[in-house]
């Protein structure tokens, strides 16, 4: 074959690499931002309460945390071509239940199904996307991903608030579903398998499976809190679960030939300090979007349509996506860790004018704080995975990429968790003690950010002590898209492995 026919074909596969990675996660990430916006209509459909269907948020988050770092060492041993497509077909499967189900337990099983499918789905098509590019392409194309996982984060509650009106709730899965076929098709006939042949073949199934152990008993102790009590032998003994299920887990990654979580990384103040931060940050945007999903739906507060509330989040994510091209340059300006101290201010100030909440409050009220804590989100997180990469060493940024994804997960499963229990306990005592429909919800909302309040707070604290100096990025296209995709993924920047 001539020099010419390579080129050609060699930029015809990175090409069809590109339409397949950017095409599947605008889908995943514009899949997990709607499904908030749907929980009202579900659980009219089916009859579960709203409160036990914020499992289906949390359940998604849970196992993609357990899931995404074993995905990329699968994809790496058998095949990163072979993993994705199985991703997309999980993917698949996932929105058929969905779409199908005629009760609130089979839209769970299909979101924990599709928490699997789209962290594999993120993971590997990262990866395909690194190994069939180099040098500039290999820049543009993974700026080019990042901004079609901001799109489609920001596109979801819109799109999914249009569908319910339209399709009816259901409409949204089978349209995902429609795309991921397409998009294995294109992955069948564009993409070449991969794997990394240097890299040992064991993988730590029993990471995986412990991770998932030590979050599920304290996520369903947080969510069943308010029926127990706090201190009752049942909350109490889930959260034992989950503090022997953690400590079995380190011994375990001590032990295991290739760790799921190589923990010499965790001596790195400023990768964990990061890694805290974006746990906050994700775990707080999460959190807010949960609530506001319901409280603009209820017919005792905002009464809006699916359409209206997905409007009406619309500037929390267009927020997000606005100021990403200005972090960078911030951060190279004035020092990441002042730009993530402002982020995390302007998020707490931003929640605890959410906790002054008032039934009387119509939605122009809500849009300055909202806004105050996209922005704030934006300044924090973008910095904050920046400088989870440029702390370590070249070898080690995928290790630390790993762990602030899979804390993002964490974040958005806990924060939520949390969020819904404060949410739905405060609404009942109030409703028991006879309060106005109106006035419980707005307690409910009230309390609830008054906890992101204070977590909030504790992201100043993180990057004061705990994020040092570290290299800066250059403030390029390429760290733009990744600070515009910091709240979804970690993509390394022009800072990343300067670490020693």
């Amino acid at each position: 074959m001539s020099d010419v026919a390579t080129s050609r074909t060699s930029r015809t596969t990175a090409g069809g690499v590109l339409a397949a990675t950017c095409i599947s996660t605008l889908v995943v990430n514009a899949n997990t931002s709607a499904v908030s916006i749907l929980l009202p209509a579900i659980s009219e459909d089916t009859g579960m309460g709203v409160d036990t269907l914020q499992w289906a948020v949390t359940g998604y988050s849970l196992v993609g945390a357990a899931v995404i770092i074993t995905s990329g060492s699968l994809g790496d041993v058998l095949g990163r071509k072979k993993v994705f497509q199985l991703g997309l077909a999980l993917f698949v499967v996932s929105c058929v239940l969905i779409a199908l189900a005629e009760s609130g337990g089979m839209v769970i099983a299909g979101r924990v199904i599709q928490g699997a499918a789209g962290a594999t789905i993120l993971a590997c098509g990262l990866s395909l996307l690194t190994v069939a590019t180099s040098g500039d392409q290999r820049l543009k194309f993974v700026s080019l991903w990042g901004a079609a996982a901001a799109v489609g984060a920001a596109a979801g509650p819109l799109l999914g608030g249009v569908l319910v009106d339209v399709t009816g709730w259901q409409g949204l899965f089978w349209i995902d579903a429609g795309v991921a076929v397409a998009c294995m098709a294109l992955t069948f006939a564009t993409v070449q398998e991969s794997r990394d042949e240097a890299r040992p073949r064991s993988i730590d199934y029993l990471g995986t499976v412990l991770i998932a152990l030590t979050l599920a008993p304290l996520i369903y102790g947080f969510t069943k809190s308010g029926d127990w009590g706090w201190i009752s032998a049942a909350t109490l003994g889930c959260f034992a679960a989950s503090v022997v299920a953690g400590f079995l887990f380190i011994r375990t990654e001590q032990r295991v030939a290739v760790p799921l979580l190589d923990l010499a990384l965790l001596r790195n103040r400023i990768l964990v300090g990061s890694t805290l931060a974006i746990l906050i940050g994700a775990g707080t945007i999460n959190g807010l979007m949960y609530l506001l999903s319901l409280y603009f739906q209820n017919p005792a507060a905002l009464g809006f349509s699916p359409l209206e509330a997905g409007i009406a989040t619309l500037p929390a994510t267009v927020g997000l996506v606005v100021v990403a091209p200005l972090v960078p340059r911030l951060a190279n300006k004035l020092g990441g860790r002042q730009v993530i101290g402002v982020g995390f201010i302007l998020m707490a100030v931003g929640f605890a004018w959410i906790g002054f909440t008032d039934s009387t409050w119509a939605y122009a009220a809500f849009l300055l704080p909202v806004l105050a804590i996209a922005v704030g989100m934006g300044l924090s997180n973008g910095p904050a995975s920046s400088a989870a990469t440029a702390s370590v060493p070249q070898e080690q940024v995928g290790g630390a990429s790993g762990v602030s994804n899979m804390a993002r997960y964490v974040g958005a499963a806990v924060a939520t968790a949390l969020c819904a229990t404060i949410y739905a306990t405060v609404q009942t005592n109030q409703l028991d003690d006879g309060a106005s429909a109106g006035d419980a919800l707005a307690s409910g909302l009230a309390a609830a950010s008054w906890l992101m309040t204070v977590i909030s707070a504790l992201g100043i604290l993180l990057a004061l002590v705990a994020i040092r100096r570290h290299k800066a990025t250059e403030g390029t296209a390429r760290d733009a898209a990744a600070a515009a995709a910091a709240h979804l993924h970690t993509i390394p920047t022009t800072a990343s492995g300067s670490g020693s």
